[in-house]
């Protein structure tokens, strides 16, 4: 592994996180779950299972981007009914690039490099253990809408 100047290093054998070379990192990396995305056929299909049988409230619908927000109950986290993605969990970071940077820098490795999304930058990483995480940053904002949920703009 090569150590990079204000990237976190994990101990090969104790598996305990090095020196924070970087001062800003004091808080964990993944802040909280942002969403888990549900694939579905089409968004009415599945907000008629979600929404209309189990009882989702409807927060926002990007039909640019294939995709529905629904408020899980006491929770900020959503549910994403998506045509487009699988179905993984969607991990809040306060910045995607660096955030993919720490995973690259300690053994994991960038699936998919940051990419511009509507609310902000989304990068996909796997851990030294072969586990998939997408990560999320609200740079941009979070979706503004209409009082029918229709996303009209980002804040």
């Amino acid at each position: 592994m090569i150590h990079q100047p204000g990237i976190p290093t994990i101990e090969a054998h104790s598996g305990r996180v090095g020196h924070l070379a970087d001062p800003s990192l004091t808080a964990p990396l993944l802040e909280s779950l942002d969403a888990v995305t549900i694939p579905v056929p089409d968004l009415d299909a599945g907000l008629s299972f979600y929404r209309d049988l189990l009882g989702y409230r409807l927060i926002w619908r990007n039909d640019a981007v294939g995709q529905v927000g629904l408020q899980l109950a006491g929770s900020a986290s959503e549910l994403v009914l998506t045509t487009r993605e699988k179905y993984e969990p969607n991990w809040k970071v306060e910045s995607a690039a660096r955030a993919a940077d720490v995973f690259r820098a300690n053994g994991g490795r960038v699936i998919a490099e940051p990419e511009d999304i509507p609310v902000g930058h989304v990068a996909i990483v796997e851990d030294p253990f072969g586990n998939v995480l997408v990560l999320v940053d609200m740079a941009k904002g979070l979706y503004q809408t209409d009082d029918a949920g229709g996303v009209t703009g980002v804040t």
